[in-house]
């Protein structure tokens, strides 16, 4: 499987598959190289992976989306930490996501070390829980004056 950022050439693809997202925000997401695209091998879209800024300043998975022929073969894991390492190289110590209590997922980010921080109770909705993860900061080295090196 490969990971890529979605282009402007996959607008429709994204327009035509995520109904959660309103069609004038897709491509601002794309160029500030927030969706990331999941291929096959034969370099064919299988899903995606969105997110935003929570608080303006925390990165919030937003949408995880593998099709169904590919769900459990490890991409959806792949992604996340994907996206992890990449959150953790641009500073970010923190990342959240959420899931609806009726939904399987919440047991997927568990697993992958994401913790209940709260949840949202919308009239006629489910409960949706709120999940965080503190990510792992690169070893830092010290120069000589004891200031941390970039690794």
């Amino acid at each position: 499987m490969q990971i890529v950022s979605a282009a402007d050439a996959d607008f429709d693809y994204l327009r035509d598959r995520d109904p959660h997202m309103k069609e004038n925000l897709i491509l601002p997401k794309i160029r500030n190289k927030e969706i990331y695209l999941l291929r096959n091998e034969e370099n064919v879209n299988i899903g995606w992976m969105r997110y935003g800024y929570f608080w303006d300043n925390t990165p919030f998975m937003n949408m995880l989306w593998i099709d169904e022929p590919y769900r459990g073969g490890g991409f959806g894991k792949e992604v996340v930490l994907f996206w992890e390492k990449e959150m953790t190289q641009r500073g970010f110590k923190l990342v959240m996501t959420s899931t609806l209590a009726n939904e399987e997922a919440q047991h997927f980010y568990r697993k992958l070390g994401y913790r209940d921080a709260g949840c949202l109770l919308l009239e006629n909705e489910p409960l949706e829980i709120i999940l965080t993860k503190r990510l792992l900061q690169p070893n830092l080295t010290r120069s000589r004056d004891g200031s941390p090196d970039k690794p």
